[in-house]
């Protein structure tokens, strides 16, 4: 136990004891005879209390060294540690200002530690990034860990992405300051796009039916065919027995009986065709499987929405043209004189997709043929040429 309370009481006593004999000793030419010897006394009390205090506050004061070393010791094995750290750790004042960083923040930053630190971490990220940043810096008030992604630059001029972990605002001698874990997850992210990009092929995993070009494929009621090359024609009859061209799956899509509405339905292959067969147990019971039927379906979606729209031109000659566009953007192989549709129509199945008449589509053809617009090659293959598109171009889309 302390001392320091007891020599507290003995001092005041004895300063007591002194101003009294002071007193005294002014007033009176004669010092009271019992107060000399009290004094003294006390003030030897004093002097030997004194003594023990300082030799207590000696050993408190190398206490204090002892504990202040060890400290020392332990910030520099923690600050060896830090620095020895593979993950980017950096930490800031709370305006954000870089007040010390690790070895692996200036290698992942390409900048040495001594040019970094005092410099603002808002100048570091992208610009489009800085109000995320400041924002996720405020909600340290209410929360003790905020993450966020971001682009962060890398000497000279790159730019990575990177995930900043904050764990909020810590209070110290020096201020309050923010610690953060900066970490690159640029492959990590392009892992993930291309995790969401990967379609699952089936025709790697399924057998193949090959189909010769004009021949009719079978629909079964619970399969779904799967394109693995060439294009298939989709029709339905009318009313009067004229076939009508309602859709062209080609490579990557899917067709069948379960995805149409139409009475009467047929698919008969535009050119040598390789399907797969996908019951549809297979597809509930695969999510890859699935993930790539969706697409597919969704693909043959904006291709049935563009013959919608090709059929709401007014002028033949425009709805001719639109559907030679969709072709081309879908089937078209460029070459140096145009470019080259893939899939072979007749001039009927031109007609019945822009609601006309064979004839005019044959009148069209050749009429845009002598404008120099369209070329058939000796595979009697459409060459749709630029010219073609030029003042739909300037139409809105």
């Amino acid at each position: 136990m302390s001392r320091i309370p007891l020599l507290h009481q003995y001092v005041e006593a004895a300063c007591k004891r002194l101003f009294d004999l002071y007193q005294s000793a002014s007033t009176s030419s004669t010092l009271l005879p019992d107060l000399l010897p009290i004094a003294l006394k006390e003030i030897g009390i004093v002097c030997e209390e004194l003594q023990i205090a300082l030799k207590e506050l000696n050993q408190q004061t190398q206490k204090i060294s002892d504990t202040q070393t060890e400290v020392q010791a332990e910030r520099r094995r923690y600050q060896h540690l830090f620095q020895l750290s593979p993950d980017a750790y950096l930490i800031l004042d709370q305006e954000g200002n870089i007040q010390e960083i690790n070895r692996a923040t200036a290698t992942l930053l390409n900048l040495p530690q001594s040019f970094l630190v005092g410099k603002s971490f808002f100048c570091l990220v992208a610009n489009e990034d800085r109000a995320l940043l400041k924002e996720k810096l405020a909600q340290l008030a209410h929360q003790p860990c905020v993450e966020l992604s971001l682009s962060v630059s890398r000497y000279p001029t790159a730019f990575f992405d990177a995930e900043l972990t904050v764990t909020g605002v810590t209070e110290s001698s020096d201020g309050s300051y923010i610690c953060c874990i900066l970490r690159d997850i640029t492959t990590q992210k392009r892992a993930t796009v291309a995790l969401e990009d990967y379609i699952h092929d089936p025709s790697h995993s399924h057998s193949l039916y090959h189909y010769s070009r004009g021949e009719i494929i079978a629909l079964e009621p619970q399969t779904l065919w799967f394109v693995a090359q060439g294009a298939v024609k989709l029709t339905t009859l009318s009313e009067r027995g004229e076939e009508i061209l309602v859709g062209i799956a080609g490579k990557s899509t899917v067709f069948g009986s379960n995805l149409t509405a139409l009475p009467t339905y047929q698919a008969t292959a535009l050119s040598r065709v390789k399907l797969a067969a996908i019951s549809l147990p297979e597809i509930s019971q695969s999510a890859q499987l699935l993930q790539t039927v969706l697409t597919a379906i969704s693909q043959r979606l904006r291709q049935t929405e563009s013959f919608l729209a090709i059929h709401g031109q007014m002028r033949v000659e425009d709805r001719f043209k639109q559907l030679l566009f969709l072709l081309q953007q879908t089937f078209g192989q460029p070459t140096e004189k145009g470019t080259r549709l893939e899939i072979r129509l007749t001039h009927q199945d031109f007609a019945s997709a822009c609601c006309t008449t064979r004839v005019t589509i044959t009148r069209l053809i050749t009429k845009l043929q002598q404008e120099g617009k369209l070329e058939i090659d000796s595979h009697n293959h459409l060459i749709v040429k630029e010219a073609l598109f030029q003042k739909d171009k300037q139409r809105p889309a």
